[in-house]
């Protein structure tokens, strides 16, 4: 446990942490060997009910006999209470309070977090960008470890956590994948968690190897107002529709733009023989222009 987190850089952090296990753990662990460069720990309450405020209230109180600082936030009166909205209102929080602390977002995430979301991505046929999952982004020093020693931890320093009544919940995927179907598959095929790690692994290298060719790619477009970068056609005249398939995401991140499978298709299809002048739109007002000599793709706060 303390490798992962003495392998971390150093840097000023903002700690994301829930009240349950896996991020008791790392504040426990990042206040031990790294408290100097803890901004302040970040927790949030969904607004599922007790079990949530508990969580929050733990949180404030063992940061603070740490002599951690704590901000809190909540979720708005009558959000919907999904994955997907509790995870932006969250996301929102924490970026805003990073923006205002001048820190980075780490989060307690582990080597069972990830091969979940490897099987989430496999069930959604996603490709070697999405199936890199948490290894991609983000700061997450305890990824590498598995729960079990993250258990192991927690209760050789006998901390106190709170489990969220929702962690069981069979309507979310996310459960579903990690109490009956993981579980199903590792039983049916021995090793296949690792073997999604190892898959994940093998992503994250090619979305780098893949990114470091977009960065040498892309240029500012000078004079494009908000978020517009700039494609020279010769270094990728000749590339195939297959190949701009893989390319168009990387180079639209760039952008700020996200492009949806119906967007890479199209685009794919339309660059080789793109036409002077040529426009495609994007989800979101964003949109790729051919000049003749460039791809301009601009994202959806530049002016059009």
């Amino acid at each position: 446990m303390q490798a992962a987190i003495s392998a971390l850089p150093a840097g000023r952090w903002l700690l994301a942490v829930s009240g349950g296990r896996d991020s008791m753990v790392l504040l426990d662990a990042m206040s031990r060997a790294r408290q100097h460069e803890v901004a302040a720990v970040a927790t949030f309450d969904h607004g599922t009910g007790a079990a949530a405020r508990a969580a929050v209230a733990l949180v404030e109180r063992e940061a603070e006999r740490r002599g951690l600082a704590v901000v809190v936030g909540e979720a708005p009166a009558g959000t919907p209470g999904d994955e997907a909205t509790w995870r932006a209102a969250r996301l929102g929080f924490l970026s805003a309070w990073a923006l205002e602390l001048d820190a980075q977002v780490v989060t307690g995430h582990t080597r069972d977090d990830q091969v979940e979301t490897v099987v989430q991505r496999l069930l959604r046929d996603a490709g070697p960008r999405g199936l890199a999952a948490m290894l991609a982004t983000g700061v997450r020093p305890l990824l590498p470890v598995g729960r079990r020693e993250v258990a192991a931890y927690a209760s050789a320093h006998a901390l106190t956590c709170v489990e969220d009544p929702s962690n069981r919940d069979l309507r979310h995927q996310r459960n579903r994948v990690r109490l009956e179907l993981l579980p199903a598959l590792e039983s049916a095929v021995p090793g296949f968690s690792d073997w999604c790690w190892d898959l994940g692994m093998r992503a994250a290298e090619w979305r780098a190897e893949l990114d470091a060719l977009a960065d040498e790619l892309v240029r500012p477009a000078a004079g494009e107002p908000g978020s517009s970068v700039v494609i020279a056609v010769e270094p990728v005249r000749g590339v195939t529709v297959e190949g701009w398939r893989i390319l168009w995401p990387a180079l639209a991140a760039r952008a700020g733009v996200v492009m949806d499978r119906r967007g890479i298709e199209r685009a794919a299809r339309w660059a080789p023989g793109a036409r002077r002048h040529g426009t495609i739109q994007l989800s979101n007002g964003a949109r790729i222009t051919f000049t003749g000599t460039t791809f301009v793709v601009r994202g959806n706060d530049a002016g059009r």
